[in-house]
């Protein structure tokens, strides 16, 4: 068994969260926050980063039955570190570069070696800028909000 396929319940449960993260984030910022860290390790190209489509499923009103919304652009890669680990992305778009460096990362997290030093640097600034942005977007939908009412009239 490979080291990355010895999970706990919790470390899949940090495993979602920094892939979910470095998946969100701008290309730009988590290349940059990570340039330090790659350089020195080098990982072995299981599948190197390729764009293809995947279906997009929704629900009437959110739990109704399933239809399919359409087709939407992403990009996977897989890698191995020279520890064994096998690391995985999934971006959405067209960015290559952004799937293999978040392929390497994840690779690089599950060595108990790197994590806390990676988290500290990389995950949770990460984390920090997808919370301010999201309420940013919230702020700005909040402003468009309109409340209706309906007055009752006093006939029988």
């Amino acid at each position: 068994m490979m080291p990355s396929e010895n999970l706990t319940e919790s470390n899949q449960q940090a495993r979602q969260h920094w892939m979910s993260v470095m998946a969100k984030s701008r290309s730009e910022t988590l290349i940059a926050l990570s340039d330090t860290y790659i350089n020195e390790h080098r990982f072995e190209t299981i599948r190197a980063a390729e764009v293809g489509l995947t279906q997009v499923r929704g629900r009437m009103g959110g739990t109704g039955s399933q239809f399919n919304l359409g087709d939407m652009t992403m990009t996977r890669c897989v890698v191995r570190s020279s520890n064994g680990h096998y690391g995985h992305s999934y971006i959405a778009g067209r960015n290559k570069e952004h799937a293999t460096r978040a392929a390497q990362l994840d690779a690089m997290l599950q060595d108990q070696t790197y994590q806390q030093d990676l988290i500290t640097n990389i995950i949770q600034p990460l984390a920090h800028h997808l919370a301010e942005q999201n309420k940013r977007k919230a702020n700005e939908v909040a402003q468009t909000k309109v409340n209706f009412f309906t007055l009752v009239r006093g006939e029988d």
